[in-house]
């Protein structure tokens, strides 16, 4: 546990007044992302949640948020039933209210479905509105040969992100029938390197990033045994190497306020993160913060946004900094949402 005596505090009403502003309308500066909107959604309810704030958002616009969130589910096809493209889509200004012949172009995409559910689940919604059976389908048209999953079936990349996206999504839903299991798990062993850390795809450089929706889909799949203590030692090794005050994704990268969760996390699913220094790295996260209107950003001296200003604040409380809640690192939501969930898992056992 480290305490708030050196160098900086936690802006704590900066920051919650930050996430606010992204919640009611989106600046100028990230008109550019509309139609990823429900992560910029995840991002600051996610950040209200870990800075213990969620009760800032008011019952009527956490209503709001939900029935938001609640249109852009892709429902299954009227006249045949099809389930593949079902899931969530990113923005409202993609949803448009086509006819049935022309229902192909709506689909969910994987990332949006896993931050949508994630972000239902702080705002405490019981999920039941969420047709588990077709964004179950929907996964599972997504899956390739190769094991890994693309994010829509509308043309995209497939690689670990979505691997470890499907997984959360099987997992918060509590049905891992759209998900093989055995074929993700290979194609990650497949992606780890000659380093020890593991990449996007096969034959590709290693990346922070990859390496956590790797270990995290291995643990939440129950797989993690399937590595031999070489590789989890050579992993360990590697993700430590990772810090040079903050932490790197690659070697000879910059440091990036990011990386202090997707590194962070990665070491505590592995029970390591005690070897790093958490000091070094508080310094350089607190170096990217913005005291007068909140937010942390990449570098310092450079814009906040929304997603390094949750990733700081999710890695800064990996490593117990005062006045944040709990991360659960696998889930990348908090304890408080995370107990949620497993309430309605209970529920939904008991057929009640």
């Amino acid at each position: 546990m480290i305490s708030n005596d050196e160098n900086k505090e936690l802006a704590h009403r900066q920051h919650v007044k930050y996430f606010m502003r992204f919640l009611n309308i989106l600046p100028s500066s990230l008109s550019s992302h509309d139609s990823t909107r429900v992560t910029i959604a995840y991002f600051s309810v996610a950040g209200l949640d870990v800075l213990g704030a969620i009760t800032s958002i008011s019952i009527e616009l956490r209503s709001r948020i939900i029935d938001w969130l609640y249109l852009l589910q892709v429902e299954p096809n009227k006249e045949n039933g099809d389930m593949s493209t079902c899931g969530f889509q990113g923005s409202s200004t993609i949803n448009i209210d086509l006819d049935t012949a022309n229902s192909h172009y709506r689909c969910g995409h994987l990332a949006m479905t896993y931050t949508g559910l994630c972000t239902l689940l702080a705002l405490g919604d019981d999920l039941s509105l969420i047709n588990r059976k077709a964004i179950i389908n929907g996964v599972k048209a997504l899956q390739t040969d190769e094991g890994n999953f693309a994010a829509t079936l509308s043309g995209c990349e497939s690689d670990m992100r979505f691997v470890y996206c499907a997984a959360s999504i099987s997992y918060i839903l509590n049905d891992w029938s759209g998900f093989n299991i055995e074929k993700a798990t290979e194609y990650i062993v497949k992606c780890i390197g000659y380093d020890y850390g593991i990449a996007q795809c096969p034959e590709l450089e290693s990346h922070g990033g990859t390496t956590y929706c790797a270990l995290a889909t291995l643990s939440l799949t129950r797989q993690l045994d399937k590595l031999p203590a070489r590789q989890i030692e050579g992993l360990r090794r590697w993700l430590v190497f990772r810090q040079v005050d903050g932490f790197q994704g690659r070697p000879n990268k910059p440091v990036d306020t990011c990386y202090s969760f997707w590194v962070g996390a990665s070491l505590k699913i592995l029970d390591s993160l005690q070897l790093t220094d958490y000091q070094g790295n508080r310094r350089y996260v607190y170096e990217t913060q913005d005291c007068v209107v909140g937010g942390f950003s990449k570098w310092p001296d450079t814009c906040t946004d929304p997603m390094h200003t949750y990733l700081g604040l999710a890695g800064l409380s990996l490593v117990g900094e005062s006045g944040l809640l709990e991360i659960v690192p696998t889930l990348n939501v908090t304890v408080r949402a995370h107990d949620h969930l497993k309430s309605l898992h209970a529920k939904w056992a008991s057929g009640s």
